[in-house]
């Protein structure tokens, strides 16, 4: 009778640990992408082009998060993308343009998108659906080249670390930070 009763308080512990409520803090799979940029405001442009399948069931917003190679965040902001829409983005004049701290403008660092259903970038509602490639201009021969924007696990905490730094750029940075959405969609 004892093995019954530790037996069913095992499965008990079990079953609170992992339900459905203990699952939904944990962002869902194919939420993040990453990616780089080099040679930018160097005379060789660069994109970033985003999409929203249509998976999702409705439109989806692109939390875009631009980081120095200090990893500091210097700009953020959040665009609209419909299904089947096409969002293009300046890596120049769209995400480097109007850093935090001001001058000198990047030349390197890293691009982190979330695909979110909710419409800022420091209150996402994480959902799997965004779709981004980028074009880098490679530094010796100028050949441009686009490759897909990479998935990356997206834990908890990175959701409310980039949420609290994007939350203290819109509030803090005198309108420097803020990224800008490009053409398209």
């Amino acid at each position: 009778m004892r093995q019954v009763v530790l037996l069913l308080l095992c499965a008990l512990c079990v079953a609170v640990v992992f339900t459905p409520a203990t699952w939904a803090a944990t962002p869902p799979a194919d939420t993040l992408k990453v990616d780089y940029f080099d040679s930018a405001n160097t005379g060789n442009p660069s994109t970033l082009r985003l999409t929203n399948p249509g998976t999702a069931g409705g439109n989806l917003y692109a939390a875009i998060y631009v980081f120095d190679p200090d990893q500091e965040m210097s700009e953020c902001c959040e665009c609209l993308l419909t299904p089947d829409g096409l969002r293009t983005l300046s890596v120049d004049t769209d995400l480097t343009s109007n850093p935090l701290t001001g001058p000198p403008l990047l030349t390197t660092g890293l691009i982190k998108l979330v695909s979110t259903t909710g419409t800022s970038a420091s209150k996402l509602t994480p959902v799997a659906a965004l779709r981004a490639w980028a074009t880098h201009v490679q530094p010796i021969s100028l050949a441009t080249t686009e490759t897909a924007s990479q998935d990356a696990t997206f834990s908890s905490a990175e959701q409310s670390r980039l949420q609290s730094e994007c939350s203290s750029i819109q509030r803090d940075g005198s309108g420097h930070g803020i990224c800008t959405c490009g053409t398209g969609d």
